[in-house]
């Protein structure tokens, strides 16, 4: 009928003005309900829908898919030790308490704070004895740790009650830093404020002096207080326990089998975005070069090629890179072990419920794992040295391991010297106890993970989007023993090899964002000092200006104090500073050589020098300053320089001048990238 009635609308009127009247008020209803019914149709399917979505939003996030508290009831526990870990140190300690916990009647577990809703803290006081422990790193300029970085939002937000829960901190941090600690202070400072019990002070280790002594010294009065607040009693001598089991697999599909993933199984084989710690992108080395020209050292400049990765970087952000250990070294464990090294094996954990299932990747290696995963160069902690003690057969060995593990002045004393200040390894220590040999699974059991090294980019993004460049030097030095120890990283980077032999050298990388950042208005002034490597992050800074001024962007001032040793030796891009001088992309270019005279000359006393311009600048025009390079002295050094500079030119007495500085800090016009 609808098709009649439109097949006479197209008759002509005369004949059919009936019929076409009736067929057009067919065609006309129909549009109208079939209009009406896709209207509702859509409308009734979107009405559907809405409450729908705060479900798929939960299901995606499989992070925090169980409460820690309901865990702990689970399987028993009463302890909870959170860590906050950039370089796995506090992981370890995390690690070494928990397993402490059983000494007591008690039994503890380590927890990834990324992983549980802390919110839940406040339902800790529903499980008898419980006791929740923190572990807490600070990375950079007082900032939480990645991992970290969820709790401490919830931290400052929280107006929750814990007056229920019992805690104790113990922070790590490095006083050579501005922000000495400042992650620990704060969560035992927030805790107490929020009601929580705090049952032992709080811990403050020191890696610039012995980070190991003071968690040690810490630990040894914390658990006689947890003792007392619960009533108990330790059960026993410490004891070996094992965490991990071994399976050696006989029969494997090679297919299964990691090879030097960080996560994903064949993830270097098929790479996919985004790229991140535990999924770093293969970056191609496109150039790799000596920048200095004499000297005993090698600094070096190389060039990644990120392209078709999608990653995204800004001036001042670090790459990080996972190394891999030398083959000598690592050859050298399956000869003294007596052990195959291309054996697969797993590690499993015997804690059936712990989120963490193996201490790395399984299926692997021996090779692998003390290639890839495990650090084998530090020296190693005391809990090592205990758990390794039982395999000397060499009473007078034996003793020595003990001693140093433990918490005696006399074997503190000994293992800062014959293990911390002697650099020595663990294949050192091998060396050095012939009747030391342990099984190699429980040896990589206790070893802690090797981990990614990071780096100041120096490059900009707008100059180079789709290559990341490192400046570095080599580490390498003769240890008390004579031995030759050699920086992981570097001399790892420094034989990547552009093409050799028709094959790309390539690195697992990511990048790590940065608040060391260039100014959001370009005309604004900036003064960086970064004398040795430290000028990597300044020459992406300059690259980046020299773009903007490129753009026809009013640029402002950009000063830079760099050094050095020796003129003829170590002077970094020296070409590329010539040339950005030249073109009044950097209008001052001050370059201190320490070693070129008798008398000592660094970039703080050029900073001196120019101690009237550097006021100006700073106090008239709003200029930001960026330090980058060593903390301990260089760091220091400087900012001592600029207290006197405000205090003689802004008329401050010293405390004011402090201030003055403290505030530019705060503003982010005071920036600082320094490592110790």
């Amino acid at each position: 009928m609808g098709d009649a009635g439109v097949e006479s609308t197209v008759s002509p009127p005369e004949s059919t003005t009936q019929d076409s009247f009736l067929s057009m008020t067919d065609v006309f209803l129909i549009s109208l309900i079939t209009g009406l019914f896709t209207y509702w149709f859509f409308f009734r399917k979107k009405k559907e829908e809405i409450p729908d979505l705060p479900k798929i939003q939960t299901v995606s996030s499989p992070a925090r898919d169980s409460s820690f508290i309901e865990k702990m009831k689970k399987t028993g526990r009463n302890i909870v030790v959170f860590y906050g870990s950039q370089t796995g140190t506090a992981e370890e300690f995390a690690n070494r308490l928990s397993k402490d916990a059983h000494r007591y009647g008690l039994r503890g577990m380590a927890a990834d704070p990324e992983e549980y809703d802390l919110s839940d803290l406040s339902r800790l006081s529903e499980i008898d004895k419980s006791l929740a422990v923190f572990c807490m790193a600070t990375y950079g300029e007082g900032d939480p740790t990645d991992n970290a970085q969820d709790f401490y939002d919830w931290l400052q937000e929280a107006d929750a009650d814990l007056s229920g829960l019992r805690f104790a901190v113990f922070g790590l941090g490095n006083k050579t830093y501005e922000h000495f600690n400042a992650m620990g202070k704060y969560v035992d400072k927030r805790l107490e404020e929020l009601g929580a019990q705090r049952i032992f002070e709080l811990g403050l280790g020191d890696d610039d002096g012995n980070l190991e002594e003071d968690f040690i010294t810490w630990r040894e009065q914390f658990w006689p207080a947890v003792c007392e607040h619960f009533g108990v009693e330790a059960t026993g001598e410490e004891s070996s326990i094992r965490q991990y089991e071994l399976v050696v697999h006989t029969d494997v599909n090679m297919n299964k089998v990691y090879t030097g993933e960080m996560g994903r199984l064949k993830s270097y084989e098929n790479q996919k975005p985004p790229f991140d710690a535990k999924n770093p992108f293969l970056a191609v080395v496109t150039e790799n070069r000596k920048l200095n020209e004499g000297g005993e050292r090698h600094l070096m400049h190389l060039e990644l090629d990120i392209s078709n990765s999608k990653i995204r970087y800004e001036s001042g952000d670090h790459v990080a890179v996972y190394p891999a250990n030398d083959t000598s070294l690592v050859n050298q464990f399956g000869e003294i072990l007596g052990t195959d090294l291309d054996t697969v094996m797993s590690l499993n954990n015997l804690d059936e419920e712990s989120n963490k299932k193996h201490p790395f990747p399984c299926p692997t290696s021996y090779r692998t794992a003390l290639t890839y995963y495990l650090d084998i160069t530090n020296p190693p902690r005391t809990n090592v040295l205990y758990e390794l003690a039982q395999y000397a057969t060499d009473t007078g060995e034996q003793e020595q391991l003990r001693k140093m593990a433990s918490s005696t002045a006399e074997g503190k004393a000994l293992y800062l010297s014959w293990v911390v200040e002697a650099r020595r390894n663990i294949l050192a220590i091998l060396q050095d106890m012939p009747s030391l040999r342990p099984p190699i699974d429980h040896l990589c059991e206790l070893l802690p993970r090797l981990q990614a090294r990071y780096y100041s980019i120096a490059s900009s993004s707008k100059v180079h989007p789709n290559s990341i460049h490192i400046c570095a030097v080599t580490v390498e030095y003769e240890t008390k023993t004579g031995r030759l120890n050699k920086g992981v990283a570097t001399n790892w980077l420094k034989n990547k090899v552009p093409n050799e032999n028709g094959r790309n050298s390539l690195v697992p990388m990511y990048v790590r964002k940065s608040q060391f950042r260039l100014p959001f208005k370009p005309s604004t002034p900036v003064i960086m000092i970064g004398p040795g490597t430290g000028i990597a992050p300044f020459i992406g800074f300059i690259q980046e200006r020299a773009w903007l001024k490129e753009q026809g962007k009013e640029v402002g001032e950009t000063v830079l104090y760099y050094g050095c040793r020796r003129e003829q030796e170590d002077y970094l891009y020296r070409q590329e500073l010539a040339r950005f001088k030249q073109e009044g992309v950097l209008t001052q270019l001050n370059v201190a050589f320490s070693r070129d005279q008798a008398e000592k000359v660094y970039v703080q006393h050029l900073i001196k020098k120019n101690k009237e311009h550097i006021w100006k600048l700073v106090n008239d025009g709003n200029a930001h300053i960026y330090v980058c390079g060593d903390a301990r002295n260089m760091a220091r050094d400087v900012q001592n320089t600029f207290y006197e500079i405000v205090a003689e030119y802004g008329n401050m007495n010293q405390t004011q001048a402090v201030d003055y500085v403290k505030k530019l800090m705060t503003k982010g016009r005071y920036s600082l990238d320094v490592w110790s």
